[in-house]
């Protein structure tokens, strides 16, 4: 069959237990609920007892808050650091102070300030305690305790005084809230507003420790640094003297500024004599080309060159044209040629002067560049004779200026922390002290009922839901399609749950009594579910059987049959129990000859039947006195048996022994149309049920669904959200008990 997702659970199996976890369901939850009301109960007044209880008589406690504020704002009364720098504002200096304000030696410096060790509250040798291992049933004075328990005991002391502060930053601003808790509002505030003091006090002591400390090592240093400074400037005054050095300063010397100097001459010098060599190689190397001289860079830029090239340019253009007109031989032809040569040797005078100016030029550069090379050199051998000498002078005047620039950085420091000594300040300030609180901080009664109340509710719930995760019963129809994957026929009531105690009878005998209460409805159910179990087919043989003995076979079997046969039905009831034969003593008959007889052949069918005496049922019973150990349920003669009552009866019910215990059954299962299993309310094991059901489906029988017996619908109405026992209140009326 298909399932809704609200009936898929989990299981968790092994060969000891099945863990079922069904999904979440407020209803379900509701129902678990109503299940266990007394349990849910029980447990939850014993936990919100031992949970208030304590609480509530516990000693009342007050608690008062003072705040600091770390404030990063400093006097700018100094032009330098303090020896102590103040403390930043970031997250992590914050909580490093929260640690500091609980720190044991803060705790100390309080307990010293305020005496708190001659108060009993703190110092449980004076309350009258158990300290040490001893009981001390009045105060004793501590005068007769060794250095080692004295000292145990002001750790304890302290502890306690420690113990009781509790220090947290509030929010994300700088300020921190000190509150402590004592048995007296008064005691609490004094402590809060001491602790407080104490803390600023700390840091301040701190500061002026951290000065005087700077302070004297500073003025020690001082001295040693101004021996050096002194002796440093002596040895090279001294050296200077000795190696004629008294115009040096460091490495910059007169020579030495000579040198640089003259370098800087040759340099440029050689820069232009290179210039000269290059403009007159470059004019060389035309001419020896085969250059007329003309394309010479200065004769380019020569204005005589030019005028000259101009007048022969004309010439040419005048001689061009007294050629075309007159011939070469023309007298004012030949008076242009000879002036065009003219023009050209002046040209080459003037070129010729050009190229001899360059090496003119050139020349002069070289001795320029060798005078100055010269100079260099008489001033290099001048600066040599001083270098070694200059090695050493280099060398003491660094360390005179490191001495000296070491001791004013020592003295100026000395200054500002003389100056610095009387203005320390904390990095911190009291922003509000502790004052009287209104009442008790704790207990809180309020809070520790609501506190109470959520545990014993949660505890209870928890306790409730693994009471039934290891309920191992089937309790409701919805179970059995769930957990067992089978069809839920009927759930046959307890006849008890539903009379009076004073009523005395059978259910046999009531559901015939009475057809139309709520016991004999289970009955018609499943008579119904039988009948209509396999659609399209006949259903004549019923085997009814159980996983365990106990669950009700025979009883079900017995009214299962009545009802059938008031409902006008031939019925006949066949006891296939060879073990306990219970049908023998429901019907009060003795039985000489039944069922084995018939197959056995030693008697007929009619001769074994008996009759019921309200309804017209009959009974096949088994004699009291036989027993074979043959397998007479698979044998062709139970076959042969069961065609006849076939042929005789509308419905043939087997009343058979229980599946796990007796093979029988499972034989005797296979015969019949359709199985119905009886489960017993809440009362037989899952994995029971679940093996007898793989043991009759591997046998190949019909299994048309569970039945559950001795129901306490009283108790069902309380299980299952949606089944129909959860609604018996409602319709009990309905039915005539």
């Amino acid at each position: 069959m298909t399932k809704t997702p609200t009936q898929i659970s989990k299981r968790i199996d092994d060969d000891s237990f099945e863990i079922v976890l069904p999904t979440f369901d407020i209803r379900s939850l509701i129902s678990d609920l109503r299940r266990f009301t007394r349990f849910f109960v029980g447990v939850f007044i014993v936990t919100f007892a031992l949970i208030l209880v304590p609480i509530a008589t516990k000693t009342p406690q007050y608690t008062a808050t003072s705040q600091v504020m770390l404030d990063p704002r400093t006097m700018n009364t100094m032009p330098s650091q303090d020896v102590l720098s103040g403390l930043p504002s970031d997250t992590t200096t914050i909580d490093t102070e929260v640690q500091v304000l609980q720190s044991t030696a803060l705790a100390e410096r309080v307990v010293d300030s305020l005496h708190l060790e001659l108060d009993p509250e703190f110092n449980p040798y004076l309350g009258g305690t158990k300290y040490f291992g001893l009981v001390k049933t009045k105060p004793i004075s501590q005068e007769g305790l060794s250095p080692i328990a004295k000292q145990r005991l002001h750790e304890a002391i302290v502890n306690n005084v420690k113990s009781r502060v509790f220090v947290s930053r509030l929010a994300l601003t700088r300020i921190i809230n000190i509150s402590y808790t004592a048995k007296s509002p008064q005691k609490a505030t004094r402590i809060a507003n001491e602790w407080a003091r104490l803390y600023l006090s700390q840091q301040l002591e701190a500061k002026f420790e951290a000065t005087k400390e700077a302070n004297n090592w500073l003025n020690s240093r001082l001295g040693e640094l101004k021996v050096q400074v002194e002796a440093a400037e002596t040895a090279l005054q001294q050296y200077k003297i000795a190696n004629n050095l008294i115009n040096a300063t460091g490495d910059n010397t007169i020579g030495q500024q000579q040198i640089t100097t003259l370098d800087q001459q040759l340099a440029t010098v050689k820069v232009d004599q290179a210039e000269a060599d290059a403009r007159l190689a470059v004019a060389k190397r035309q001419l020896a080309s085969g250059s007329a001289g003309d394309d010479v860079g200065e004769a380019l830029n020569s204005p005589v060159v030019g005028d000259l090239r101009s007048k022969r340019a004309a010439v040419s253009q005048s001689l061009a044209d007294l050629q075309s007109r007159y011939g070469p031989l023309h007298p004012d032809v030949v008076k242009a040629k000879r002036q065009m040569a003219d023009i050209d040797q002046q040209i080459d005078a003037e070129i010729k002067r050009i190229i001899s100016n360059l090496e003119a030029q050139a020349q002069i550069q070289r001795q320029r560049t060798a005078s100055l090379q010269s100079s260099v050199g008489q001033a290099r051998g001048q600066l040599i004779g001083n270098n070694q000498a200059m090695v050493k002078l280099n060398e003491l005047q660094r360390n005179a200026d490191a001495v000296s620039t070491l001791y004013q950085s020592y003295l100026d420091r000395f200054k500002q922390t003389s100056a610095q000594q009387g203005i320390d300040r904390t990095d911190a300030r009291i922003v509000s002290n502790a004052t009287l609180p209104g009442g008790p901080s704790s207990p809180n009664i309020p809070l520790g009922v609501a506190f109470a109340f959520l545990c014993a509710t949660g505890l209870a719930t928890v306790l409730v839901f693994l009471r039934r995760a290891f309920d191992s019963g089937l309790t409701t129809g919805r179970d059995v399609e769930t957990l067992l994957g089978q069809p839920y026929l009927a759930g046959v009531s307890d006849l008890a749950s539903t009379l009076d105690k004073s009523t005395k009878t059978t259910p046999v005998a009531y559901v015939v009594d009475k057809p139309l209460s709520v016991f004999s409805e289970g009955f018609r159910n499943l008579r119904a579910s039988l009948i209509y179990s396999r659609l399209g087919e006949e259903v004549k043989v019923i085997a009814v059987t159980s996983s365990l003995p106990g669950e009700g076979k025979t009883t079900t079997s017995m009214c299962l049959a009545r009802t059938m046969a008031m409902s006008g039905q031939s019925v006949v009831l066949l006891d296939c129990d060879l073990r306990r034969r219970s049908i023998n003593r429901m019907i009060g008959k003795e039985v000489t000859a039944g069922l084995l007889e018939v197959l056995a052949g030693t008697a007929t069918l009619d001769e074994v039947l008996l009759a019921d005496d309200v309804t017209n049922v009959k009974f096949l019973p088994l004699a009291e006195s036989t027993y074979t150990p043959r397998d007479v349920f698979g044998s062709p003669l139970m076959d042969d048996l069961l065609a006849t009552l076939r042929s005789r009866f509308d419905v043939i019910i087997l009343d058979t022994a229980p599946v796990l215990p007796v093979v029988d059954t499972r034989i005797l299962c296979r015969k019949a149309d359709v199985v119905a299993m009886l489960v017993r309310w809440r009362k037989t094991p899952r994995k029971a049920v679940q093996n007898s059901l793989g043991l009759l489906t591997d046998v190949g029988a019909q299994v048309s669904g569970v039945v559950l017996t001795q129901i306490n619908v009283k108790e069902q109405s309380k299980y299952g959200y949606g089944d129909s026992g959860y609604y018996y209140k409602e319709y009990k009326k309905y039915y005539t008990q």
